[in-house]
């Protein structure tokens, strides 16, 4: 059997509600899943949350509850989120499963042993914030301890901690990165994690005194383990690590490395340096790419709580619907760069695409297929012509994108086959044809809909919802998963016409 597509998103720190960010990277990770799944593969996508630390612990103080009930009750708004926007996940893990714990009590047992963790004592700065440690030579302005990535105030912290040892893996790392080129994608975030690595790694204190919400360090119990240890090693501990290691239970192999694992840029450096360094020592295979997207930021500025910018996916879908949402924040911008987020933008990019070119398409083929043939698509002979030959090149090109991760090209190729079968009909003008040449337009509306049928399907991991509302008006089940123009059944009798995408006027 052929080894699962392993796809994962980042798990999600639970100490504020889900926003447009979080958004962002599980429709990405969703699209990749359904389209993968189309074409035939076995996938696996894991997304989760991030549910231990100072933050955690703080944000649940301020709610008057314990850890765990807020906990849960952030983590029913993402599944609920999830939900809404069609997010196809086939596992949802949580940093306080029982099974992740023991995993995670079990890793640091086996790295102890190792000598890859040892007992030390940290001396130095740390961002509640960011839940991270902060080096002297990290901060932008010497004379300040001030968070260079969050801006807050840091913390001076002193206590016995135990240590990974991060440092004995740096040349390991250079070593996998020449022989990876994929890995660090996309490839123009390589040149800063390789900086990073040559300027010297320090060895990573992965315990807290202090912290009372967290699991327990198996080696000392008065001890919790460094929040982002215990969160990176979600994506081995959904899949089935204590099985494998405990009981040689291979199911885990069928799934591991990761294929692609999806981040923000800003947690870049954990998943690029820590974990497959944590996965060095444990001698497991490291995974085939880690993907680091940009940030949506607001007027220039990044989103957050504190600024007041931060956009709720609810507001757009209860406007534009989630299928818009979707294709919005993956056509906007090529994924991987910063996207600065405006309603001008949406509705704009609503309007003149899926309004006006889609929608539009629909709308008219449907409606001389109802003057023309009285809804049926006829049987007629079929040619090579040029929407066959267009649709052919899309497919390639598409197919080509979604695999090198550019939805913004998969998008930009439909987008072009929409404008074509658009000038098609201009061209080819069917209702001059009905009068002249009746027999002729038999051809002309089949070459229009098999089109259509190839537009709606390369659509299906992009809009599931208005992508099977598409297929269903062409009277066809979706079911269908070849990408053959030609094998658009005759005397497919078409659904209720309805409009697609209403148009928007910005108020």
């Amino acid at each position: 059997m052929d080894k699962t597509f392993f796809i994962t998103t980042p798990i999600y720190y639970i100490n504020a509600r889900p926003h447009i960010g979080h958004a962002y990277t599980t429709i990405a990770s969703d699209v990749l899943a359904r389209y993968y799944r189309m074409i035939g593969k076995n996938v696996f996508f894991l997304t989760g949350t991030d549910e231990h630390g100072q933050k955690v612990e703080n944000s649940a103080q301020k709610n008057s509850m314990p850890p765990k009930v807020f906990a849960d009750m952030i983590v029913k708004e993402y599944k609920d989120l999830w939900k809404v926007l069609d997010i196809s996940y086939d596992a949802f893990i949580r940093t306080t499963d029982e099974i992740h714990e023991k995993t995670v009590r079990k890793i640091v047992e086996i790295l102890y042993e190792k000598g890859d963790i040892y007992k030390g004592k940290y001396k130095g700065l740390y961002c509640i914030a960011c839940e991270s440690y902060v080096l002297e030579t990290d901060l932008e302005d010497k004379g300040k301890e001030i968070c260079p990535d969050c801006h807050r105030e840091l913390k001076a912290v002193e206590e016995d901690s135990y240590f990974f040892k991060l440092s004995k893996y740096q040349n390991r790392l250079l070593e996998f990165f020449e022989r990876n080129k994929e890995f660090l994608s996309p490839s123009f975030r390589s040149k800063e994690m390789i900086n990073i690595i040559k300027n010297g790694l320090i060895d990573l204190c992965i315990t807290r005194n202090t912290v009372e919400w967290g699991i327990k360090n198996p080696i000392d119990e008065k001890q919790t383990i460094y929040v982002w240890f215990d969160a990176l090693i979600n994506y081995i501990s959904a899949i089935g690590f204590l099985d494998f290691y405990e009981k040689k239970n291979d199911n885990f192999l069928k799934i591991w490395p990761a294929d692609i694992h999806f981040v923000g840029k800003e947690i870049y450096k954990f998943h690029t340096i820590i974990w497959p360094s944590i996965l060095m020592a444990l001698g497991l295979e490291l995974p085939k790419k880690v993907f680091g997207h940009g940030w949506w930021v607001f007027a220039g500025e990044k989103m957050s709580k504190s600024k007041g910018n931060v956009i709720d996916p609810y507001d757009i879908i209860n406007v534009f619907g989630k299928d818009a949402l979707r294709y919005f924040l993956l056509r906007e911008v090529p994924f991987g760069i910063d996207g600065d987020f405006s309603m001008d933008s949406l509705i704009d990019r609503y309007n003149s695409e899926l309004a006006n070119e889609i929608g539009n398409l629909f709308s008219r083929v449907l409606k001389m297929l109802e003057k023309y043939s009285n809804g049926i698509i006829l049987e007629c002979k079929i040619e090579p012509n040029i929407l066959s030959e267009k649709s052919k090149e899309v497919i390639k090109e598409y197919k080509k994108s979604m695999e090198k991760v550019d939805f913004y090209n998969a998008i930009s190729s439909i987008v072009d086959l929409v404008k074509i079968s658009n000038k098609y009909i201009e061209d080819m003008a069917p209702w001059k044809l009905a009068k002249i040449y009746p027999d002729k337009i038999k051809s002309v509306l089949y070459n229009l809909v098999a089109t259509m049928r190839i537009i709606a399907m390369l659509l299906q991991p992009i809009m599931p919802e208005k992508a099977g509302q598409m297929l269903k008006l062409l009277g066809i089940s979706g079911k269908e998963k070849d990408f053959v123009w030609e094998n658009m059944p005759f005397n497919a009798s078409i659904g209720k016409i309805e409009v697609l995408f209403p148009r928007y006027e910005k108020k």
